[in-house]
C-alpha cells in the first residue's frame, strides 16, 4: 500500500493510541502531587517518604529506560508498548489498595517498569507510522500536545478526585485510560498500520518488526541483533537508586546514612564502569554519546524535567501549608503552568519543521531561567498570586517550547534502526532529571521555599550555556 492509499483514519487512532498511552505515564506523574499532603496524613509520611513515592516511580523508569529502547529494537515497538500499557494498568489498580507506604513505593516501581516499556517504544512506532521528517515532527507535536495534556489535567483531577474519595482515587483515573489505549492499539490495528507504513520505502518501525514481516526462518528470526547487558543494567539502577537515597537522606539531615548511601552509589558507579567498558552491548550508546549536540540535548532533557519535578513536588506542599489551599485549589493554581503543555507544543511544531529543534530549544530554556528567578523571588517576598501565576505561565512557555524540539532533534539524530535506543536513552535522562530535581529540590525546601526554586533557574542556566556552545 502506498502512501497515497494508505487509511488515515486507521493511523491517527493508532496515534491517538499512543499519545494516550504516553499521557498515561505522565498523569501518573503530576496527578499525585497535589495528594502529597492527605497522602502524608493517611499513611504517616514524612517528607522523605513523600519523595521515595514520587521518586521510585522515576528511579526505575529512568534506569530501565536505557535498555527498553534496546528492547524495542530487538523484540518490537508495538509488543512492548502493550504489554507496558497492560502492567501499568494492572499495578494502578493495585495502588489504590496499598495498605502502607512501603507496599505503595514497591507498586510505583512496578509502575516504572512499565512505564519504561512505554515511551521508547511509543516513539519507535511514531518513527515507523510518519517516517517522513516534516510529517513525522508533526505527529510528534501531536503526542507530545497530548501527553501536554497531562501536565495540565494532572493537578486538576488529582485535586478533584483527592477531594471526593482521598489520595487513593488518584490512582484509579489510570484504569479507563489503560483500557481505552489497549483498545485503539488492539494487535490488528497496530500491525496493520506500521505494516502500511513501510511499504512507503522507508525504514520499518524496528529491526524486530521487519523480521516478524519476513519469510526467515525461526531460528534467524529468533537471533535479535540487539543484546541486553543486564548486569551493566542492574548497575545502572543502583547508581541511580544510591544516589537519590543520599539526596533524601541528606535533605533529611540523616548524615551516617547519607555516608553510607554515597559510598554506595560511589561502588556502584565503579562496578557500571567496569562492565560498560568490557560490554559487547554497552547500556549507554556510545555512538550517540561522543556527538555533541546530542550530548547538550541530553544535559537540556535532564534539566527541564529537574525543573518541572521538584516545581512540582515542593509548590503543592508550600501552597497547602503555608496558604491552606485545597487539593482541588492547588490544582487551578497550576494552570498557568500546564496550560501552555496543550497550547504550544503544535506551534514549536511548525517552527521544527522550518528552521529545526535549536532555537525553540534555546527560547524555551531562556524563559525558564526567567520563570525560575520568578517564582523565587514571589515565595520568598510573599508576593501575590499574580505574580506567581505570571511566573508559572513563563515556566511552562519554556518547557512547551524545549522538549517537543528535543524529542524531534533525538530522533532525526539516531542512526538507521536505533530509534527506540536513542529514544531510551533520552527519556532516561529526563526522567533522572526528574528524580534528582524532587530530591534535590525537596532537601533544599530546609533552607526556604525560595532557594529551592531558585535550583530551577541555575540548572536552565547552565543547560543553555552547554546548548549555546554545542551549537558554535
Amino acid at each position: 500500500m502506498t502512501t497515497a492509499t494508505l487509511p488515515r483514519p486507521r493511523t491517527r487512532s493508532v496515534l491517538a493510541g499512543i499519545s494516550l498511552g504516553y499521557f498515561m505515564v505522565l498523569l501518573d506523574m503530576t496527578v499525585l502531587a497535589v495528594a502529597e499532603p492527605d497522602l502524608a496524613t493517611s499513611l504517616h509520611a514524612s517528607t522523605a517518604g513523600l519523595q521515595w513515592a514520587t521518586t521510585a516511580y522515576t528511579v526505575v523508569f529512568a534506569a530501565l529506560l536505557l535498555s527498553s529502547g534496546a528492547l524495542t529494537d530487538r523484540y518490537g515497538a508495538s509488543r512492548l508498548f502493550r504489554t507496558g500499557v497492560a502492567a501499568f494498568t494492572v499495578a494502578s489498580l493495585l495502588s489504590t489498595l496499598a495498605p502502607s507506604l512501603s507496599v505503595l513505593i514497591a507498586l510505583r516501581a512496578v509502575m516504572g517498569i512499565a512505564a519504561a516499556a512505554c515511551v521508547p517504544a511509543s516513539m519507535a512506532l511514531i518513527a515507523a507510522l510518519y517516517p517522513a521528517p516534516a510529517a513525522r515532527a508533526r505527529a510528534i507535536a501531536t503526542w507530545a500536545a497530548t501527553s501536554g495534556a497531562a501536565v495540565a489535567t494532572g493537578p486538576i483531577a488529582g485535586g478533584a478526585l483527592v477531594g471526593i474519595a482521598g489520595w487513593r482515587a488518584v490512582f484509579l483515573i489510570n484504569v479507563p485510560i489503560g483500557l481505552f489505549v489497549l483498545f485503539l492499539t488492539r494487535t490488528a490495528a497496530l500491525s496493520r498500520a506500521t505494516t502500511t507504513a513501510a511499504t512507503r520505502g522507508h525504514v520499518p518501525a524496528t529491526a524486530a518488526e521487519h523480521r516478524d514481516r519476513s519469510p526467515a526462518p525461526a531460528r534467524d528470526r529468533d537471533s535479535a541483533p540487539t543484546r541486553i547487558d543486564w548486569p551493566a543494567q542492574l548497575a545502572a539502577a543502583a547508581v541511580l537508586a544510591f544516589a537519590t537515597d543520599a539526596l533524601i537522606a541528606a535533605g533529611a539531615s540523616q548524615w551516617h546514612h547519607t555516608i553510607a548511601a554515597t559510598a554506595a552509589t560511589a561502588a556502584s558507579l565503579t562496578v557500571f564502569i567496569v562492565i560498560e567498558r568490557r560490554s559487547t552491548a554497552p547500556v549507554l550508546n556510545r555512538a550517540l554519546l561522543r556527538v555533541r549536540r546530542v550530548q547538550s540535548a541530553l544535559l537540556a532533557g535532564a534539566a527541564i524535567n529537574f525543573a518541572l519535578s521538584g516545581l512540582l513536588f515542593v509548590l503543592p506542599l508550600y501552597l497547602q501549608r503555608q496558604h491552606h489551599l485545597t487539593a482541588l485549589q492547588t490544582g487551578l493554581a497550576f494552570l498557568p503552568l500546564t496550560i501552555p503543555f496543550v497550547a504550544n507544543p503544535p506551534l514549536t511544531g511548525r517552527i521544527v519543521v522550518r528552521s529545526g529543534p535549536h532555537r525553540p530549544i534555546v527560547l524555551g530554556l531562556t524563559l525558564l531561567v526567567a520563570g525560575g528567578a520568578g517564582l523565587a523571588a514571589t515565595t520568598h517576598a510573599g508576593s501575590s498570586y499574580a505574580w506567581l501565576g505570571l511566573a508559572l505561565l513563563i515556566t511552562g512557555l519554556g518547557v512547551s517550547f524545549a522538549l517537543p524540539a528535543l524529542a524531534a532533534a533525538i530522533v532525526a539524530a539516531a542512526p538507521p534502526g536505533t530509534t527506540g535506543a536513542a529514544a531510551g536513552v533520552l527519556n532516561a535522562v529526563r526522567q533522572a532529571g526528574a528524580t534528582a530535581g524532587v530530591a534535590v529540590m525537596g532537601a533544599a525546601m530546609s533552607g526556604g521555599i525560595g532557594w529551592s526554586l531558585l535550583l530551577v533557574s541555575a540548572v536552565s542556566v547552565v543547560a543553555l550555556a552547554v546548548v549555546l556552545r554545542a551549537a558554535r
